[in-house]
């Protein structure tokens, strides 16, 4: 309730502050669902738009934007390591957050410590990436120092926290072949989307895999696979797509098939445009959307920490053993539970919202699936159909949103809260699976 309430209140003041005429280009009110829409997408750091960021609002609409997606992001990430902290019980008066501490004791000093730590962190990696993306614009593109600056910033917040907005008109495919702003940003929506937990113990003891915890080992384990086959399937089908990388020598599609693999982490940003994909391309964007980042960190999606368990609780299964084991650590029942909920929650969610998303468009079943996916995993990238969508499709689509961004994590420390034990067992009995 308190989450819940929190990024409602929060969405609340920037459809106000967003509805009003100060914050447009042209000096008039916005339509109070534009706001909405625009509001809830900042807060959920997820990217979608239905107005043009650039030409439609104001420098104040820009910056109450940025400041959003911080709340957003610093939000989610606080709150998603305290409550981390909580259901596992591990703090310790360092506050030093990792599996493998054993002290059970929370106090005030901690928690402070900790928000303090988040709070340092993402200010810090925000203002590396500001300082390189505005030097790359004054020295590479001559824009003005203060410019380049605030475009610095404004995309610096975007990337770290996952959002995907951005202040040119075709988003970031101008940049399609310039490193320094591929591989900045690209960087950041990587960082943010591990987590804080995850990226503190790689500072901590990123020479000893060995010692890593079990949310870390597949943290970086399998964000390092979807990377690295995300980028061979984008270079395998988009190779000679005359409308994507076709025209791009070959260290640019290198280029653009890895920040494309990139970004459906929950990033939002294209140097590509992904109206003009092939439609295989928008399937493996839905998977890797739907999966998304890690646990604790700005991005969205279902979390690859959920869908590593699936892969080791089917793989257990396969092997015929009793006890889901990963590396030298087993599994616990109640996390397998958790994994199962919210991934088949999701495909509901997902499922019920195409459907009725297909009611209310005239748009193809690929393209309404890959923007439903996209709102449920916060992750902004867009076929281009988001703004022709009726009304009725744009509120959906922000439930979907604030659903897909507050749903994971309140749904599965609730799971993981809420146990009751059972003083009696039913008699078992065998039925056919499949």
């Amino acid at each position: 309730m308190v989450i819940a309430t929190g990024f409602g209140t929060a969405v609340l003041i920037g459809t106000l502050l967003l509805g009003t005429p100060l914050a447009t280009a042209q000096g008039d009110a916005s339509h109070w669902l534009t706001a909405l829409f625009t509001a809830t997408s900042a807060v959920c750091v997820t990217g979608l738009v239905v107005v043009d960021t650039e030409t439609h609002w104001s420098v104040f609409g820009e910056v109450v934007i940025a400041l959003l997606i911080q709340v957003g992001g610093l939000g989610i990430m606080t709150l998603a390591t305290l409550i981390m902290v909580i259901v596992s019980g591990r703090l310790g008066l360092r506050a030093r957050l990792s599996a493998q501490l054993e002290t059970k004791s929370v106090i005030a000093a901690d928690l402070r410590h900790v928000l303090r730590k988040v709070v340092v962190f993402s200010l810090v990696c925000e203002a590396a990436v500001a300082v390189v993306l505005a030097a790359r614009l004054v020295t590479g593109y001559g824009e003005p120092l203060g410019r380049a600056a605030y475009l610095g910033v404004f995309h610096a917040v975007s990337a770290f926290n996952n959002a995907g907005f951005a202040l040119w008109p075709d988003n970031l495919m101008r940049f399609v072949t310039d490193p320094w702003v591929c591989l900045s940003i690209a960087l950041a929506v990587i960082v943010g989307g591990l987590g804080y937990p995850v990226v503190f113990e790689l500072l901590r003891s990123w020479w000893r895999p060995r010692r890593w915890s079990l949310l870390t080992r597949i943290t970086v384990g399998l964000s390092t696979v979807l990377l690295g086959a995300g980028t061979l399937v984008f270079l395998t089908t988009e190779w000679r797509n005359p409308a994507t990388m076709g025209p791009l020598d070959d260290t640019g599609k290198w280029l653009a098939a890895f920040f494309a693999a990139v970004m459906p982490r929950s990033g939002g940003f294209n140097t590509l445009d992904i109206g003009q994909m092939y439609p295989s391309s928008w399937l493996v964007t839905d998977v890797l959307m739907f999966i998304g980042g890690g646990s604790a960190g700005t991005a969205g999606g279902i979390k690859v920490t959920t869908f590593g368990f699936l892969l080791f609780i089917m793989w257990s299964e396969l092997r015929g053993e009793h006890q889901v084991n990963i590396g030298h650590r087993r599994l616990p029942a109640t996390s397998q539970r958790q994994a199962l909920s919210i991934s088949l929650l999701g495909v509901i969610l997902v499922t019920v919202s195409t459907w009725l998303m297909l009611l209310l468009t005239p748009h193809e079943l690929d393209r309404v699936l890959f923007e439903v996916i996209s709102a449920f995993a916060t992750n902004g990238l867009s076929t281009g159909v988001t703004a022709d969508t009726p009304l009725a499709g744009h509120v959906l689509l922000s439930l979907l949103m604030f659903i897909g961004r507050i749903g994971p994590l309140t749904l599965g420390s609730a799971l993981a809260l809420k146990e009751r034990t059972r003083r009696y067992e039913l008699p078992e009995e065998r039925v056919i699976i499949g």
